[in-house]
């Protein structure tokens, strides 16, 4: 009964230190958090790697908060899909309402009746945070800023974030209008899978109707884009009720992370814990760059489709997030494949490529098939089965 009762201790003992050191490697930041607060003049703050979501340092992460103008973040994710679905073109003219060109606050003076460019319009608000050019762009999107206001929300939960609402396209004071460091942080993620956003959101200066008497100054108003290298976005934001927030990022060989603070008293302090968040990404960790975006990782063989063989590509670029000096031998990487139902949509998921280190999962990412996919027309699949007969005889 003694040696009984020593070997279930024995085992309690063990899975104890096995649960206490799992624990410590999962709440890793939440560590260092405790030891370092790297934003202490943040209410909130958060430090992530982009591929990897993984989560380096956070403070108050969760808390609801007013997210002020980084709620552009979202607004300028949905204008991005639009454009990669082709449902909108850069070259477009948009015309400006009067509600559009109402908005207060920051904004490119668009007046009622004018009509700009989609291109630039998006030039307005990644550069300059332009409300009235936000509006003009939702209500372009989804008919009125109410209706955009709805999509934002529902990709918010398509995101899986619980601790976001919005009530308009600019982050304007409104009641019940929240959001968090880390809910910020994703949909910073999911924004830069889009990656010609940098080509807006690095831009430190640039013209709006140049060499008219209506020409306008842009100038970013995340001055890091200009002062760190390697920021290149991507939105500041600043209320009375908010203070002063940022959500950065900042790319440095293949390694690129995201860094939010929210709730700081000064744009000086706010530009300083960012900075801070990203000197202790740089200088603490690396990445290993496993796969870019639409890079072809197999190949699906429908003999339901009209093209046989379909290619799938990673749905954005996949990497593995490590502390410098730490071994990177055991990667492994695998792909699992959904049953699919035809026809599908350039885009849609249909498996996972799973990273791991030795046994332990490091990441999941989708994989996508990267064109249409339509079912096989009768002749097609006569065809096949002629050939198959053909084969077997």
């Amino acid at each position: 009964m003694k040696k009984y009762v020593l070997m279930i201790s024995i085992v309690l003992l063990s899975f104890s230190l096995f649960t206490i050191s799992v624990a410590a490697e999962e709440n890793d930041s939440t560590q260092k958090q405790e030891s370092l607060d790297l934003a202490p003049d943040a209410k909130s703050g958060i430090l992530i790697e982009r591929d990897t979501g993984k989560i380096m340092f956070e403070k108050q992460a969760h808390e609801k908060l007013p997210p002020a103008s980084m709620t552009k973040i979202m607004t300028l994710l949905l204008i991005m899909e639009e454009l990669e679905k082709g449902s909108l073109k850069k070259d477009e003219l948009i015309r400006i309402s009067e509600n559009a060109a109402s908005m207060g606050g920051s904004q490119i003076f668009l007046e009622a009746g004018e009509e700009m460019k989609v291109n630039d319009l998006l030039k307005g608000i990644a550069i300059a945070s332009a409300n009235d050019a936000s509006v003009a762009l939702a209500e372009r999107i989804a008919g009125s800023e109410e209706a955009f206001v709805e999509r934002m929300n529902k990709k918010v939960k398509e995101l899986g974030l619980e601790n976001t609402q919005f009530q308009n396209v600019t982050g304007l004071p409104a009641e019940n209008h929240y959001s968090t460091s880390y809910d910020m942080a994703m949909m910073a993620k999911e924004l830069l899978s889009h990656e010609s956003i940098t080509n807006y959101t690095s831009v430190y200066e640039d013209y709006l109707r140049k060499g008219t008497e209506d020409e306008f100054w842009l100038v970013n108003t995340n001055k890091l884009v200009r002062f760190y290298p390697g920021v290149d976005g991507l939105k500041t934001g600043f209320t009375n009720e908010a203070k002063y927030c940022l959500t950065a990022t900042a790319k440095k060989g293949d390694m690129r992370v995201i860094a939010v603070v929210m709730g700081v008293d000064t744009p000086k302090e706010r530009n300083s814990s960012v900075s801070n968040l990203l000197d202790y990404a740089f200088n603490t960790y690396e990445t290993k760059k496993l796969f870019d975006k639409n890079q072809p990782i197999t190949e699906l063989d429908l003999l339901k489709a009209e093209n046989k063989k379909i290619e799938v590509v990673a749905s954005q670029s996949i990497s593995t997030l490590f502390k410098k000096g730490d071994s990177v031998d055991n990667l492994s990487t695998s792909v699992k494949l959904d049953e699919v139902d035809l026809p599908l949509k350039k885009g849609d998921k249909v498996g996972m490529l799973q990273v791991k280190n030795g046994d332990k999962l490091i990441s999941e990412t989708p994989l996508v098939v990267n064109q249409d996919v339509e079912k096989a027309k009768l002749f097609t699949l006569f065809k096949r089965s002629i050939q198959k007969l053909s084969k077997n005889d």
